[in-house]
């Protein structure tokens, strides 16, 4: 098997997120993978998904992602039957941080617990 095809649902992720000035090489048994992510959100997708493939420390290949808007951490369309907790719950892993999407969306959200299918909202990263 190919380093290249070992790595494909790498690549078709890639292509699913729409990284721009993607660029893949092989050389010498490594894959060599740079883009540019949207946000770092899509990024740490990315890298998750190299992970899964290759383990930890993937020996096999060596990825430079760059995010094209780092001063969010994503932005995300709200769908039907969504909530901030439920959104804060995706992206950070704990519902109880759907004020910080809150806090940051102020300018289109007037109460927390009212949100509409169609907005599209700032994720902001979280501040540890």
């Amino acid at each position: 098997m190919s380093v290249k095809s070992k790595y494909q649902s790498v690549l078709d992720l890639g292509e699913k997120l729409a990284i721009q000035e993607g660029d893949v090489q092989e050389e010498n048994g490594v894959l060599k993978v740079k883009g540019i992510a949207n946000t770092q959100y899509e990024k740490n997708l990315l890298w998750d998904e190299i992970k899964k493939v290759g383990g930890e420390l993937p020996q096999d290949i060596e990825a430079d992602i760059k995010v094209a808007d780092d001063t969010v951490f994503h932005r995300h369309t709200v769908a039907s039957g969504e909530s901030l907790s439920k959104i804060a719950k995706h992206y950070y892993g704990n519902p109880m941080e759907y004020n910080a999407i809150f806090n940051a969306n102020t300018h289109i959200l007037k109460n927390p617990d009212v949100i509409h299918p169609g907005q599209e909202l700032i994720i902001p990263h979280l501040s540890n």
